[in-house]
């Protein structure tokens, strides 16, 4: 088998005895099961083994699980249906598998009021520091809880430094973990952790060391963003390596009943920036940083109501780290930004059903965002629609995209009709669309500049359209 591994963090998987009145907490309050989607991207045509590797918190022993996925195909495992682990798991993944695979994290809330499904990405890179892009304890009605996974191949000591962004003259907050084994994760609530004050407002820089040394080992982390008082509920990626130019697919202002914000943050723990923010548009923000501090930009600032773009945000001096959200209404969603893009992306969760089954609130709908971020035209842009073994079964032909410019895809976009009477489009991802099961991929190609996408996967609920993002993830 070859090396090839993609890690998996905040794989919250939690006991499921609830009455009714933990069923009805708000987010905070509320469990988690993680169904982790897959696909298998190989360019040899070949099946992927893959063995899951399932290591609860503080735990080096892992779990095995082993799957075998057809070429191109997308699929999920359900791990709350696994006899393997206990109902009270909590911990992290590995995926080892002999051909290319990307993974996305679905979390599924153990609630009748919470409906939102936190969505964040696997890595198969990892590094030595990773920056928590925001960090919330009981400020906005909302507290953050993360998790940071060894992904190395020893035991590790990991250090959380929180920076106060409401607060330019506060010192930071140091907490350490120590010999955290290989594979294994540290989950921290901030609402919990005594240090930080309440309420706090801020992010926080993630690094590691091999365990009773000074020698950085790797690591990789991921976030849960959740509603204090509601039933918000968002994950997004720690961010390995900032970058001085950053790539928001999505950036709008009161539209589709949304607005778009974004937290900066600022990399370096010794020296400030300064930011510009520029909207496909032509129009322009500008922020300075503190050093390991963020900053916030609602696209609203300097957009009139009713824009849908794009936007890009350069830093002056240092590395940042950029998280989107899109907010409105009972809508609250979480992407980060891109440094970088390309001419080949997977998303390995992608769903659509027809207006009824959408509205009764009994199926989900994904939308796609796709930004060009390079200095030329993408060109021959298509985003090709597979089913869970695989096929094809439909292609969206956009053609060619213009430098900096954002387009969009759903499934309804690669039907041959209109309407659509193509179930395997109209029902893309369910059962109806697949010869039976769930499992829905897309694939995004470009030739002549890189692209880089956002999925938003949304459903219907009695207080609203709720949704989440995540990024599309580069194929080699």
């Amino acid at each position: 088998m070859k090396s090839l591994k993609v890690f998996l963090v905040a794989s919250f998987l939690m006991l499921l005895t609830m009455g009714l009145a933990s069923a009805q907490n708000p987010a905070y309050g509320t469990s988690f099961i993680t169904s982790v989607t897959f696909q298998n991207v190989t360019t040899e045509n070949k099946a992927a083994n893959v063995i899951f590797y399932f290591y609860a918190e503080g735990s080096g022993t892992p779990v095995e699980v082993p799957v075998t996925l057809p070429a191109n195909a997308g699929s999920s495992l359900y791990i709350g249906g696994l006899a393997q682990l206990p109902s009270n798991f909590s911990g992290s993944a590995v995926l080892s598998s002999d051909q290319p695979i990307v993974a996305t994290l679905v979390q599924i809330p153990q609630s009748t009021t919470v409906k939102n499904r936190p969505l964040s990405n696997g890595f198969s890179t990892t590094a030595s520091q990773a920056t928590i892009a925001t960090v919330l304890k009981n400020r906005f009605n909302t507290s953050t809880k993360f998790s940071v996974q060894n992904a190395d191949t020893g035991a590790v000591d990991i250090t959380v430094t929180f920076y106060n962004a409401d607060d330019v003259n506060a010192a930071p907050v140091v907490v350490n973990s120590s010999n955290v084994p290989a594979g294994s994760s540290k989950s921290y609530d901030a609402g919990t952790i005594g240090q930080l004050p309440s309420p706090f407002n801020g992010s926080a820089i993630v690094s590691a060391v091999k365990a009773g040394t000074t020698t950085p080992a790797n690591i990789v982390s991921s976030a849960l963003e959740l509603s204090t008082n509601g039933n918000a509920a968002t994950a997004f990626e720690g961010v390995s390596a900032g970058a001085q130019t950053v790539f928001m697919p999505s950036a709008l202002c009161q539209r589709f009943n949304a607005t778009t914000f974004y937290a900066v943050t600022n990399t370096s723990q010794t020296d400030p920036t300064s930011i510009t923010v520029t909207y496909d548009n032509g129009k322009t923000e500008t922020k300075d940083i503190g050093a390991g501090k963020k900053a916030s930009v609602n696209t609203c600032d300097v957009n009139d109501p009713g824009y849908s773009g794009s936007a890009t945000i350069t830093s002056t001096a240092t590395d940042i780290v950029v998280l989107g959200k899109a907010s409105g209404g009972a809508l609250l969603t979480a992407f980060l930004g891109e440094s970088a893009g390309s001419t080949k992306l997977a998303l390995p969760y992608v769903r659509w059903t027809a207006d009824g089954t959408f509205n009764n609130q009994s199926r989900q709908r994904g939308f796609i965002a796709i930004q060009n971020v390079g200095n030329s035209d993408a060109t021959n842009l298509t985003v090709k629609y597979l089913n869970k073994n695989g096929v094809v079964v439909g292609t969206h032909s956009l053609g060619t995209l213009a430098s900096k410019a954002k387009t969009n895809s759903t499934a309804l976009n690669a039907c041959a009709s209109s309407p659509c009477t193509d179930n395997n489009l109209l029902e893309f991802g369910y059962p109806e669309g697949n010869g039976g099961g769930f499992g829905g991929s897309v694939i995004v190609e470009s030739t002549g500049s890189p692209v880089v996408a956002v999925v938003r996967i949304a459903s219907v609920t009695d207080a609203g359209q709720v949704a989440e993002d995540y990024n599309g993830i580069p194929v080699q």
